[in-house]
């Protein structure tokens, strides 16, 4: 179902025309051929081109161009695997190519520093990486020997630090060496660091880094049999076994994660853990004789130097290196949760990626998050590499790309294949739906998913279609929060490619009650486009049942209207004359002078709080002198800070009104009041629980307020305010030699945090709970008095367990890094830590580069 009439050289190209899916390089490498073969010596001097003419009469007196051995190796390792050539023959001959020049010090530098940059920025590249260490075995010994030291030192270091990833990648190189160790190999190491989860499960039960550990062996695994051979299977099988208990165990946390609601009664996809599935994968490929069929495999091959007549010799082998597990263990500098597996296209009547019962589900989907992960810096490369995804695997694997996914079986017979752009987006969403956190910003996999379309239009627009299908069918039953970021990323997505979606699909809906979640999300779409663009756009994208959720006056090109022209609203005159003085720069005796007023009146009305109708006239004041754009109302604010704190620490409603009076002036343009709020908040105007107690008190209401996007963004953004400033303080107070008058100083301030979170998260939990459970007042006074129906009460139930396990997922992660147990950890690890003076400088560049606009001009509108 491609959006586009794409023209057929518009798609994908697919590479693989010879035995192993390569040739990415074939253009650039004919040019560099060329280059060399074709010098133009038109503009060369008279004498030089007689010996140019002279050398083509004359072919023995030539002399034929050889590349330097150090650019050379250099290209042809960072090209590995993307060449025309067979990758075991690119690995051979960079091997020979190394043992030729191995006394060359800058040469075998700069060799294994890409060597190690492979393995750690381009996963998929690792085992052919690899088969140069192993043929180089052959070749030269030290090659093998050098390689393993140092990816070995890498690894100790990663592991020191807890940067899981990059040790587990390093490990898997290590693992596709296993033929070239002595005794058992990795499987040593495997079962130490299974030795280390049994020790922090003893401890812990709840213990997460444990978790993470096993993932690493369970990954490890299958590159390791796949070198070793049938060696090792029962060894593998011993591991298995040890770790069955702790994969099929479940910590608290788990219970928080799943993608889709516990309460609803039916679920696209159940729960399982990405470890638990692991192990039941292994299991299953154990019973099938460890096959691992997308794994590249690589053999020994004997040297051309060896005489036809003699016997291969046997290869050199190495000890393993000697890797020790720090005690303890540091857990990294990101806190470390389970994983739930996310899939958009597993389990369809038409399989186009594995089975969650099949082990390549895991490998692959391992291998393209990584990718995502260490490339985060360069989404262009990113999307280079997925979009080749079919090249860095065993033949057969993929569909040839483009093939349309109900046609994805014709031509293979019975052979399993498998469509390589549904798994490049399938992954990409597996992170976006990251529970409880993704690894990165929100915003990386928004652009890298724009990247890929700009790339491959017609490859990946028909695989982004079915997966937006896929998450709008499910909303109902997903998670609130990756609802949001569903909805963040869809109007994200189509604000770059002209706002075009097939918005026909969804009419229907049009006719349920705004409390169903499909409706919802419908005009909570149009709402954030309408931020992106403007109305009048919007509405011409979308077809005429919708032009009614987008109202005529948002075409208005004004403010919005000061309700004090009106002279029937209360207190006018003097909301009036607060503006005027306001915009004259009046003195603040004027001002109080003109409050002072409103005060009178409000008391002789029996008006008990009169801080309330001088605080809504003071704030919308505001709120139009500043409606031009936001630097005009933060000017404004700057210009009434005073007040507005002195009046928000005196009176609570007063407070509450300053929000109020915000949202309802700016009630046609949500968004605009929730990013004014946003810095209210900043200059400490309000307070996080008096932005908490309005949202999901005063305006509450029967629990229709949950249904309202900005709402939830409102408080989210309200909570992440709290939960940045609690981990800025602790990383304070992770420092080393702070004197103990600063740390007394830090602890308080963290206790103080620490409890305002709590304080908060209990607010909004006993707020949510009560609709949830359809105690709350004004649910239950709308149903009784017949304004909520029974239906929509349903409706507004569910979405209060939504919002409950969406905050007390929070909440608990919140705990788990700003809790007393969370930071005595952190500050025992930090004690067993050498000295500052004794560790080397640190290097403090990060390594990344500032997102710049990629300047793509082609638009691709997705089905």
């Amino acid at each position: 179902m491609a959006d586009l009439d794409i023209k057929p050289e518009d798609r994908g190209d697919d590479r693989r025309d010879r035995g192993r899916n390569r040739g990415s390089n074939n253009n650039r490498k004919r040019r560099f051929e060329d280059a060399d073969n074709h010098y133009d010596d038109s503009r060369a001097p008279p004498a030089q081109r007689r010996r140019h003419d002279r050398d083509r009469d004359e072919p023995h007196h030539r002399r034929p161009f050889r590349e330097p051995a150090l650019p050379k190796i250099r290209r042809e390792l960072l090209n590995i695997a993307s060449s025309t050539k067979l990758p075991q023959d690119e690995a051979t001959d960079i091997a020979r190519l190394l043992g030729d020049n191995y006394d060359d010090e800058e040469l075998r530098n700069e060799f294994f520093a890409i060597f190690l940059q492979l393995i750690i920025e381009q996963p998929f590249k690792i085992p052919f990486v690899a088969a140069v260490a192993f043929y180089g075995n052959d070749i030269k010994s030290d090659i093998a020997a050098d390689a393993i030291k140092r990816v070995a030192d890498r690894a100790q270091t990663a592991l020191n630090a807890g940067q899981w990833k990059e040790f587990k990648l390093l490990l898997r190189s290590l693992a596709c060496l296993q033929p070239l160790f002595e005794e058992d190999g990795v499987f040593a190491l495997l079962r130490q660091l299974f030795d280390t989860v049994v020790d922090l499960q003893s401890a812990n039960e709840s213990d997460v880094v444990g978790i993470e550990l096993v993932k690493i062996i369970l990954l490890t695994i299958p590159y390791a049999l796949v070198s070793g051979g049938p060696s090792f299977h029962e060894q593998a099988k011993g591991i298995l076994e040890s770790t069955a208990i702790v994969a099929g165990n479940m910590v608290p946390i788990e219970g928080l994660i799943a993608s889709y609601s516990d309460h609803a009664e039916e679920k696209p996809f159940p729960y399982h853990s990405v470890i638990g599935l692991l192990q039941t994968q292994l299991s299953n490929e154990a019973e099938n004789g460890w096959e691992f069929a997308c794994i590249p495999r690589f053999h020994r091959t004997i040297p051309k130097a060896a005489a036809e007549d003699s016997l291969p010799t046997a290869p050199v082998l190495h000890v393993f290196p000697t890797l020790s597990v720090p005690s303890p263990v540091n857990p990294g500098p990101t806190a470390v949760f389970p994983e739930a597996f996310f899939s958009l296209f597993a389990g369809h009547d038409i399989a186009t990626v594995p089975a969650i019962t099949d082990i390549s589900c895991s490998l692959l989907r391992d291998a393209i998050v990584d990718t995502i992960d260490q490339l985060d810096f360069n989404r262009e490369a990113v999307a280079k590499f997925l979009i080749d995804l079919d090249c860095y695997w065993s033949v057969g694997v993929f569909a040839k790309r483009g093939t349309h996914w109900d046609k994805l079986h014709e031509g293979y017979g019975d052979t399993i294949v498998w469509k390589s752009e549904d798994m490049i987006i399938d992954a990409i969403f597996s992170q976006l739906f990251k529970l409880p956190s993704p690894q990165h910003k929100l915003v990386y996999y928004h652009s890298l998913i724009t990247q890929l379309c700009t790339t491959a239009p017609a490859a990946i627009a028909p695989s982004l279609g079915r997966a937006i299908r896929f998450v709008y069918r499910n909303i109902p039953v997903m998670d609130l929060e990756l609802a949001n970021r569903f909805l963040d990323w869809f109007t994200h997505h189509l604000s770059n490619f002209e706002f075009r979606w097939r918005w026909a699909e969804w009419i229907e809906d049009l006719s349920s009650s705004d409390l169903h979640p499909k409706k919802a999300f419908i005009i909570a779409a149009l709402d954030k486009e309408i931020r992106l663009s403007f109305a009048a756009r919007i509405r011409k994208t979308v077809p005429d049942e919708y032009h009614h959720l987008i109202p005529q006056e948002l075409d208005v090109d004004k403010s919005p209207d000061f309700k004090y022209d009106d002279p029937q609203t209360p207190f006018a005159a003097e909301g009036q004359l607060l503006f005027t003085q306001f915009r004259k720069k009046a003195s603040p005796e004027e001002l109080d002078e003109t409050i002072k007023k409103i005060h009178e009146q409000a008391a002789e009305h029996g008006i008990e709080e009169v801080l309330v109708p001088s605080t809504d006239a003071f704030v919308t004041a505001i709120c139009r002198l500043g409606a031009k754009s936001l630097s005009h109302v933060l000017g404004c604010i700057e210009r009434g800070k005073d007040r507005l704190q002195s009046v928000a620490r005196t009176s609570e409603p007063a407070s509450r009104q300053i929000v109020a009076s915000v949202v309802a002036y700016w009630k046609n343009h949500p968004g605009v009041a929730v990013s004014i709020i946003d810095k209210l908040l900043n200059y400490q105007i309000l307070a996080p629980s008096t932005i908490i107690q309005w949202a999901l008190g005063d305006h509450l209401g029967g629990g229709k307020a949950l249904t309202e996007s900005w709402i939830y963004e409102l408080v989210s953004n309200t909570v992440t305010k709290v939960s940045s400033r609690n981990r800025d303080i602790i990383a304070v107070r992770l420092q080393k030699a702070l004197q103990q008058q600063q740390v007394d100083m830090v602890d308080g301030h963290l206790a103080e945090g620490r409890n305002s979170a709590r304080e908060l998260f209990k607010s909004i939990d006993d707020a949510v709970r009560g609709v949830a459970d359809g105690a709350a007042d004004g649910l239950m006074e709308g149903e009784g008095s017949g304004a909520i129906s029974a239906e929509e009460g349903q409706l507004i139930r569910a979405w209060g367990r939504r919002w409950q396990t969406a905050f007390l997922r929070r909440a608990q992660v919140e705990e788990s890094v700003i809790g007393e147990e969370a930071i005595e950890a952190r500050l025992r690890l930090l004690a067993a830590e050498a000295d500052p003076e004794t560790l080397p400088e640190a290097d403090h560049e990060n390594g990344t580069t500032a997102e710049v606009p990629n300047g793509d001009t082609e638009m691709v509108q997705v089905e």
